[in-house]
């Protein structure tokens, strides 16, 4: 489905967990996330340090949505 919204000239970030699928099925902007059971964050940590993963990740995603790519791209998540 990825592949097709930006065919329709949308850009698109592909959140993911295991990168390699992503890289498989064709998504050019992909940011990785943190587990399968929890993507976006970790229920072990702190609520200020759950929210602040989350907040990375989410910035990490909204910049790759500005950034031009003409082939597959992994933004890391710092």
């Amino acid at each position: 489905m990825v592949k097709e919204i930006e065919r329709a000239g949308i850009p698109v970030v592909h959140i993911c967990t295991v990168t390699p699928i992503s890289l498989t099925v064709g998504a050019n902007r992909i940011v990785p996330a943190i587990a399968i059971p929890h993507p976006l964050g970790n229920p072990a940590l702190s609520m200020e340090e759950e929210k602040g993963i989350r907040r990375r990740i989410i910035q990490t995603a909204l910049n790759a949505l500005t950034t031009e790519v003409t082939e597959q791209t992994v933004f890391e998540v710092e």
